[in-house]
């Protein structure tokens, strides 16, 4: 009895190439790039036949351009620098970190001044700070308490960061944003 293969069962799968090689290239004449040859416009089997003329491969580099671009170069060679260069790229990203500092529409003078300190080392370090006052039960009534806490902390730390945007309620709590400024 033979055993019969059902859909699912087709073998190991192929990854998928980023980049459209030699054959697989589907546009009529494109403009070919690289070291070492002739740059300009063929048609595609001439500009085939140049890469595998230097031992080459040929690579689409821009196929939404007219003509597609291709590079007569190494094509393991060409994904590795690929490789390589997103890592670059992914390396020098930095990441926002938003550190949160809460406070109530009563907070007092002692637990303001220990937050700031806080909120002080977290702009030096370069992160933003998100302060905000919640607002409990009737608390609400005391927007005003809120608004003014949150302005003098932003004045305390006009010095080493810069207000975002200006406080503002949302839903029992009302928040400002701090960012950085840049060192010179």
């Amino acid at each position: 009895m033979a055993l019969q293969r059902g859909p699912r069962d087709r073998g190991p799968r192929q990854k998928e190439e980023p980049y459209n090689i030699n054959e697989k290239i589907r546009a009529v004449k494109v403009r070919v790039v690289g070291e070492n040859i002739e740059q300009g416009i063929y048609p595609i089997q001439e500009a085939i036949q140049i890469a595998k003329g230097v031992g080459l491969d040929l690579v689409e580099i821009s196929p939404n351009a007219d003509p597609p671009v291709c590079k007569v170069t190494d094509y393991s060679k060409f994904k590795y620098e690929q490789k390589k260069k997103q890592k670059e790229l992914k390396a020098k990203t930095h990441k926002v970190v938003v550190k949160e500092i809460r406070f109530g529409p009563n907070t007092d003078d002692h637990d303001f001044e220990f937050k700031l300190k806080h909120a002080l080392n977290f702009l030096k370090e370069g992160s933003k700070v998100k302060a905000y006052v919640h607002f409990v039960g009737r608390t609400i009534v005391y927007k005003e308490r809120g608004e003014h806490l949150l302005l003098k902390f932003a004045n305390a730390l006009e010095e080493v960061g810069k207000v975002e945007d200006m406080p503002k309620l949302e839903g029992k709590r009302m928040i400002i944003m701090l960012t950085p400024k840049l060192k010179k």
